[in-house]
């Protein structure tokens, strides 16, 4: 989907001049427009924007004062916003630059300045994107990172109390991986974790995570699903893991995985530390009943698994 751009200004003429100076380079697809600043902060609640064109004058709502709404929101914290103004005073600069200003355009504006300034916004915006890439991926398997995951399952975990929800959370381990590196190398290890993470992807829904734990552990997180929808899940991926020959550097491989399932719901994990250590736990216990098996404690602490070597 293309990006987007809120351009807020009393002036319809400098509004429309705005949009016909950027429509000539194909930067956006989709233009918004708002009068004043509290229009414009109505919109990014409802829309997803990538850019503000903002005047600092206004009646009612000022630039300024659009900035320190859209501070208020941690959400829109990225959006860059480049101030128009009539003024080139040093201090009016410095005042919108502290408040989160990204940059500034005097007014009258030479279009290809203006265009220039927003394509060094949008490069910013780029680089930010691929750092935070980076920052939230495992360099392996491209999945989710371990840091990245435990942000994903407190906000997850919110919410589920919030809306009384079932949170379910899969921790899952490779058997017998050492052997694996130790007989046909590391490089065939790596291949096997980078392979096993589009059948995760393939068993879970659009809204559900996957994440590399740590060395061959990876971890589910599957929100609005109860502990039996969890077991069901899982049981189908290990048998999808079974079933599958995993190629690399040697002769295609079949491996085997053993699963550890962990559900909350009001009475029994209370945390999101509780939530990780009874999947833990059970991960354990399936390692101890045999491996390639899905294991889980239900409320009334009665053991139940599914799978088994054999």
């Amino acid at each position: 989907m293309g990006l987007s751009i809120l351009i807020i200004d009393d002036s319809k003429a400098i509004r429309d001049t705005v949009k016909e100076y950027l429509q000539k380079t194909s930067l956006f697809e989709n233009y918004l427009e708002a009068s004043n600043g509290l229009e414009g902060f109505k919109i990014m609640l409802k829309q997803n924007i990538d850019l503000v064109i903002c005047d600092i004058v206004m009646p009612g709502i000022s630039g300024f004062q659009f900035l320190a709404l859209k501070g208020s929101k941690p959400e829109f914290q990225e959006i860059q916003v480049i101030m128009l103004t009539a003024e080139g005073s040093v201090d009016q600069k410095v005042k919108g630059l502290e408040q989160g200003a990204s940059d500034y355009v005097i007014k009258p504006f030479d279009p290809a300045e203006l265009i220039a300034r927003v394509k060094v916004q949008l490069k910013i915006r780029s680089l930010q994107e691929s750092l935070r890439e980076l920052s939230i991926t495992d360099g392996l398997t491209k999945t989710y990172n371990r840091r990245y995951l435990i942000e994903l399952m407190k906000k997850e975990f919110y919410r589920a109390k919030r809306n009384k929800s079932s949170l379910s959370f899969i921790l899952l381990d490779i058997d017998h991986f050492k052997s694996i590196n130790d007989t046909y190398g590391h490089q065939q290890g790596d291949s096997i974790l980078a392979d096993l993470v589009p059948i995760l992807e393939k068993g879970i829904r659009r809204h559900e995570y996957v994440a590399r734990y740590g060395g061959e552990e990876f971890a589910l997180l599957l929100p609005e699903t109860d502990l039996k929808g969890a077991m069901i899940v899982g049981e189908k991926i290990r048998r999808e893991v079974q079933g599958f020959k995993f190629t690399g550097q040697n002769e295609p491989l079949n491996i085997t995985i053993s699963l550890g399932v962990a559900t909350f719901h009001d009475n029994n994990i209370e945390t999101v530390d509780h939530l990780i250590k009874a999947a833990d736990d059970a991960l354990y216990r399936a390692k101890r009943n045999g491996r390639n098996r899905v294991e889980s404690v239900d409320p009334e602490d009665r053991i139940f698994g599914i799978g088994g070597e054999g």
